[in-house]
This record gives C-alpha cells, structure tokens and sequence, in this order.
C-alpha cells in the first residue's frame, strides 16, 4: 500500500485546494474522499474481499468489494473505475456503476484519523470470481457470500468484518432493492 497525493476538503465537502500525502492526512484527521464499489449478484450475494494481513487499518477482516482513495486531481468515478481494476482485475465502464450516495465517514484505528467523505456505487456482476486477479499486497481473497449470511455474521461474529455499522445494513437493504 503506497502512500498518494490526494485533495484536502472542509467538513462540508469542498475543496480546500490543498493536496497532501494520504499519510499526513490520516494523521491530522483531514477530510478526503475515497470510492467504495459493492459488487452483487442477481442471486443476492455479495462479492466480498479479505483484506490482506499488510493492511494498516483492519487486516485480515471482510470489507467491501473494492475500495480506495481519490487521488489528487481524479474524480470519484475514475477512483472507482480504477480500484476495480488495480484490486481485483476487473474492467468496468463508467455507465455500469450505479452511484448511490455520499457518506461521511469518521473512524479511528489506532494512529489513523480516517474522515472521508465516501462515494458509494453498485455494480451487479454474474461473473465467476475465478477469473479476477487480485492485488495481493491488498486483498487476500474474495467471495460472493449472500445478503443473508453477511447479515446473519454482523450479528454473531461482527469481528470478521469491517466495523462499517449502520453502512453494512444500508448496503444490503439497497441490493435487496436492486435485486427485485
């Protein structure tokens, strides 16, 4: 995981026009912005990954798809599209992600302020996780696991995944919606 250049924004979301490296701004608690990709089935099954033991915030726990910071001048689309393909080697058009909401995230681990404002999109994918090459210093594994067993999970073993509270709900109820 390689330290980035990425934008600074006020508590609002505009930009401060300030660019800093991602570590500085995890240190100071700056916000920023990141991409978030879910990635369904029509079967309701969500494609999780595990992140790798290397990762400084929540190794070896599930978490989203793919994910990841904008980077200094991108715009969020384009961080999407790109993490897609540097996590897990998948090639997507813009027109086959749905967006779906921004959210404000504050979380600490550790010696990591994180304060993001995260753009959340949807991707429905039949494909067969076989054919994805993962990034290896980032996810371990991937695995579609249904609505219904992820749910069932934050509830028993919540410690197997990324404590993202309320946000795990909001995502399942949306591929739920997205699946009828």
């Amino acid at each position: 995981m390689s330290d980035e250049l990425i934008d600074i924004y006020s508590k609002n979301n505009h930009s401060l026009g300030i660019k800093k490296m991602k570590s500085a701004a995890h240190k100071k608690g700056l916000w920023h912005r990141s991409a978030h990709i879910w990635i369904y089935t029509s079967r309701g099954e969500i494609l999780l990954q595990l992140r790798s033991s290397n990762k400084k915030m929540y190794p070896t726990r599930w978490d989203i798809s793919a994910a990841g910071h904008v980077v200094a001048g991108e715009e969020p689309i384009s961080a999407a599209i790109r993490e897609l393909k540097e996590e897990i080697g998948l090639d997507v058009a813009q027109e086959n992600l749905e967006f779906f909401e921004i959210r404000k995230i504050q979380a600490t681990y550790r010696n990591i302020i994180n304060n993001e404002f995260v753009y959340v999109y949807f991707l429905k994918f039949d494909g067969d996780v076989e054919e994805l090459t993962l990034q290896e210093d980032e996810v371990s594994e991937i695995q579609f696991i249904s609505i219904d067993k992820v749910k069932e999970d934050l509830k028993t073993s919540p410690n197997k995944y990324v404590p993202h509270g309320e946000y795990w709900f909001d995502v399942i109820k949306k591929v739920k919606e997205n699946i009828k």
